[in-house]
């Protein structure tokens, strides 16, 4: 982040609030090319958002200008500098539906959490039903609607980012001869209501007790389907089928009661709509994940490739592609990515890192979130000496200047209990990923030392990976 950059949020914080923030940290990395920050100072806190992307800032601020005024429960739109891409909202904390469930896995998929999903299914309704008069869908980006177009561009990203990155072999023109009819099969429907777009359980947040929902810049005119099938196969969250099923019928049974609906109709062209959904989701799990190297994304593959198999081995759609029915069974024969699957971590690793305050912190490349950030900045620094100056936290000359001082020992000491007591934690409850940053003013001499020591008392201490990366240095061990 640049000084600029942050003079800017700043300014946001300080418009709203009349005060400059103490806190400025950015948040850990989503799918997206959205960065998200956290100010705070003392009892006040607030997100901002920063996006390069205008006109997407701008369906999000009219969506949510319009949310708001219809009562539904999005983020509070504090302040916005769309010149400079920029936009404030109140702070939600940190915990979505996704995390949630997460730290619940033990339980199974329990009746309080079937209860939660039912309040987020009559919470869409309302996302669908109180835009149904007067919605302004002019700010809509990239289109207006889920239309022929809209979809066919997400069967070519499935096409061009999934099947030909996971090396799954197709007939381009019978491919592209069934997307048409496939696409044509599920605008026949009524596509006039509002649709998020991105309705599933990492872009719902639990704060305070209360839902709250995210990341709509999306929306556009749609069917009602396309949200719930998002909702329900959303990959991760991997809710068992049975419980879909109860889900849906109380979706169908709240939206009989505010809409007139032919549910024989409305079933017709609901996995069609599931169908769409996974291949959006697949070609995004293929971008980021084979495009961009964020393997994280890949783990979510043998979740949708379940999906697929359950969908193609229960539901006859009413539109015959063959083709395209094949590819699915090429997807869930493939030894390629049934390896995912089999090389998903079943221990933790802990991902310890050196940084410069000067330069940013770390990203989380793991999508979790969360972890630790120690400041080294108020210990003696050997960077002041010329002795020094060529050397890092790895070498024996800085190792000595440092352990000299007892406060040293004790920054140690305190920050290691600390993590010490989160890995045991994660541990137990099946956790598989923890960050944890040490950071100086230049990230050469006492984040570089720190990082070196946390990672061998973490090595002796407990049997799981530890992954160093020592930021300012390009070194990874």
């Amino acid at each position: 982040m640049t000084e600029e950059l942050k003079a800017k949020i700043g300014e946001l914080f300080y418009r709203q609030f009349s005060v400059f923030p103490e806190e400025l940290t950015e948040l850990a990395a989503s799918g997206s090319s959205r960065k998200y920050f956290r100010l705070r100072l003392k009892g006040l806190s607030a997100v901002a958002a920063y996006n390069e992307d205008r006109k997407e800032n701008e369906a999000f601020v009219s969506f949510t200008r319009q949310f708001q005024k219809a009562n539904l429960p999005v983020p509070q739109l504090l302040q916005e500098n769309l010149d400079d891409n920029l936009y404030l909202l109140n702070d939600l904390g940190d915990e979505t539906l996704f995390s949630y469930l997460e730290s619940h896995r033990q339980d199974g998929f329990s009746e309080k959490q079937i209860h939660l999903y039912k309040n987020v299914l009559s919470d869409l309704i309302s996302f669908q039903i109180e835009t149904r008069d007067g919605f302004d869908y002019s700010a809509c980006y990239p289109r207006g609607s889920f239309d022929k177009q809209s979809m066919m561009w997400d069967l070519n990203y499935f096409k061009y980012y999934f099947l030909k990155l996971a090396g799954i072999p197709f007939d381009e023109q019978k491919l592209e001869d069934d997307f048409i009819l496939f696409s044509d099969y599920l605008l026949q429907t009524d596509c006039s209501y509002f649709l998020y777009r991105d309705f599933q359980s990492r872009n719902i947040m639990i704060h305070k007790d209360k839902l709250f929902y995210i990341d709509y810049q999306g929306g556009r005119k749609g069917a009602l389907h396309y949200d719930v099938a998002s909702l329900l196969y959303d990959a991760k969250a991997d809710i068992p089928q049975k419980v879909r099923e109860e889900l849906l019928d109380h979706y169908i049974g709240q939206l009989k009661q505010k809409i007139q609906l032919d549910e024989a109709e409305f079933r017709k062209y609901y996995y069609g709509y599931v169908l769409i959904r996974i291949m959006q989701a697949m070609g995004a799990y293929g971008f980021r994940g084979f495009y961009e190297n964020k393997t994280h994304f890949l783990k979510s593959i043998p979740y949708a490739v379940s999906n697929l198999k359950w969908i193609i081995t229960n539901i006859e759609l009413p539109v015959k592609i063959d083709t395209l029915t094949e590819v699915f069974r090429k997807i869930i024969a493939s030894e390629k990515l049934r390896k995912f699957e089999i090389e998903s971590p079943e221990t933790l690793t802990v991902y310890v890192n050196s940084f410069s305050f000067k330069k940013g912190y770390p990203i989380d490349s793991s999508g979790n979130g969360g972890g630790f950030v120690f400041d080294c900045r108020a210990l003696p620094n050997p960077g002041r000496y010329e002795d020094y100056k060529t050397m890092t936290g790895r070498d024996v000359a800085v190792i000595r200047y440092l352990e000299q001082y007892p406060e040293v020992e004790a920054f140690i000491e305190n920050s290691g209990n600390l993590v010490c007591r989160s890995v045991e934690n994660y541990l137990e409850r099946g956790f598989t990923s923890l960050m944890v940053s040490y950071g100086c003013t230049g990230g050469q001499h006492r984040s570089v030392y720190f990082a070196e020591r946390l990672a061998k008392l973490l090595k002796e201490k407990f049997d799981i990976k530890v992954v160093v990366t020592h930021k300012e240095q390009n070194f990874n061990g």
